[in-house]
């Protein structure tokens, strides 16, 4: 029988990069809202500085989205076999 609590645990973790992702892609969004306002210099500073580092973190955060994606339909699978 499939323990309930890996798949709640799993549900969890789902919801939880969810949002965090969602957060991150919202972020990226506002800078560049942000960026059609500026000069060119401060354009570039923040795309060598800010953005690598949100892109990255949206990235590790869609990798880990989809790990607990796979997780649940593993889950299911064994839980309907």
């Amino acid at each position: 029988m499939l323990d309930t609590s890996t798949l709640e645990r799993a549900l969890y973790w789902r919801q939880i990069y969810s949002e965090m992702l969602e957060l991150e892609e919202r972020v990226l969004a506002r800078i560049d809202l942000l960026m059609d306002t500026q000069s060119d210099v401060v354009m570039s500073e923040v795309e060598l500085t800010n953005v690598p580092v949100v892109v990255a973190q949206a990235e590790r955060f869609r990798e880990r989205l989809g790990y607990w994606e796979a997780r649940i339909t593993e889950l299911a699978i064994q839980r309907v076999g």
